[in-house]
């Protein structure tokens, strides 16, 4: 690990400026899902025990540079004091004025939370003298938030450069479960990629063919590759266009030893609603009026036997359409051998992606994977490779 890590700076007497992900789901003025601010609560806590002050910036939807009060973080205050059990003081703006008066009052113990960064053309832009202007109020730069890393903006890029950083908590959690599963892993290593089109994840499923054993290919994605192996997918979803890059991928997991596991058997219905009427068959006897919604229980013995055979599991989206019954079923048996073999010590599972998350809590196992990242542009682009802005402006040994 280059970069440093709250156990690596003196945060005695120090404000710190804590870059977090406060990006949460809020009806009415009132936050639905707190995921995100119980995860940072670590960090926050870390900083005080450690004599720092910390002041929490955060972006809140896409307000496009301008002030616009249904993005303002001052809905969130409440519970954000709540999940931290201490009083957080919120300031007007992340600059100027308002944030220096609240910084400047802090004493030991306090917590600020500064207003939404993209109300700042700035801070999309990356702007040196925005990052100025944020990097005044502070000594100390932490950035906890992973799942913002993939943009080069103020708050995650630029201010790092100005100021001593180092990784939250969460950060830190988050970057070495994604090195024990993709940059050393132990092995053999499973991946899974599911999801609706093969064309979003290109770039993934390039990388993932040169730095995995096995490669399960689910949902509307398998159907694609089924179909690019001249199976007629009948009235599934499909990206025909695609034929030739579903080809060429396996042509390059073939070059690299890397075996692709597509679904051998299917369920298929006449619509997309709980409960529809649906058989299971064979993947090439898809009836020409239906469509492939699931994977089926042969398709489901190959993978558990390949989760069983492996160290490593990484996990980006569902095998199936998994929102509604009986359409989860391959999906679900997956998940929990998978939690199986983790709560065994047998597998280090690491997943990520909303769709991922969401599929995982449903099939009720997500508390017993390895990691789940909350991240999802961000975890999508380590899995594909790519340096992340965010990750890279904290090594600078």
């Amino acid at each position: 690990m280059a970069w440093k890590t709250l156990d690596d700076i003196d945060l005695d007497g120090k404000v710190a400026l804590v870059r977090v992900d406060l990006n949460v789901p809020v009806e009415n003025g009132r936050v639905t899902d707190a995921t995100r601010i119980e995860r940072i609560v670590p960090t926050v806590s870390d900083i005080i025990e450690k004599g720092g002050m910390p002041v929490l910036m955060a972006h809140f939807g896409r307000p496009k540079g301008k002030p616009n009060p249904e993005m303002s973080l001052a809905q969130i205050v409440d519970t954000l004091s709540e999940h931290l059990g201490r009083k957080v003081t919120f300031a007007k703006d992340c600059i100027g004025g308002p944030a220096k008066t609240a910084v400047a009052a802090m004493e030991p113990g306090d917590v600020v939370l500064l207003e939404n960064t993209r109300f700042h053309a700035g801070e999309e832009a990356n702007d040196g003298m925005f990052a100025a202007s944020l990097g005044a109020l502070g000594q100390v730069y932490v950035n906890d938030a992973f799942s913002a890393a993939h943009r080069a903006h103020a708050s995650t890029e630029a201010l790092a450069q100005i100021l001593p950083s180092a990784a939250g908590r969460l950060m830190e959690a988050e970057l070495k479960a994604l090195e024990a599963a993709l940059t050393d892993p132990e092995r053999p290593v499973v991946a899974v990629v599911g999801g609706a089109k093969v064309s979003t994840k290109l770039d993934l499923l390039g990388n993932l063919v040169r730095k995995v054993n096995t490669l399960v290919i689910g949902g509307g994605m398998a159907n694609t590759f089924l179909a690019a192996k001249g199976i007629d997918v009948g009235k599934s979803l499909a990206e025909h266009d695609m034929a030739d890059t579903a080809r060429e991928i396996m042509a390059k997991a073939d070059e690299a030893a890397c075996e692709i596991l597509l679904p051998v058997d299917v369920v298929c219905a006449t619509e997309f609603a709980a409960g529809a009427d649906n058989v299971t068959v064979a993947a090439e006897n898809c009836p020409a009026d239906r469509m492939i919604l699931d994977a089926g229980p042969k398709t489901v013995e190959k993978i558990t036997a390949a989760f069983e055979a492996a160290k490593t599991l990484i996990w980006n989206g569902p095998l199936g359409a998994f929102e509604i019954a009986p359409f989860d079923a391959a999906t679900n048996a997956a998940a929990q051998k998978a939690a199986e073999l983790t709560r065994a010590g047998a597998l280090i599972s690491v997943a990520g992606g909303g769709d991922t998350v969401a599929a995982l809590n449903r099939a009720g196992v997500a508390d017993d994977f390895t990691y789940i990242s909350t991240a999802g542009g961000a975890f999508l682009e380590w899995m594909e490779g790519k340096e992340l802005p965010g990750v890279a402006a904290l090594d600078q040994d």
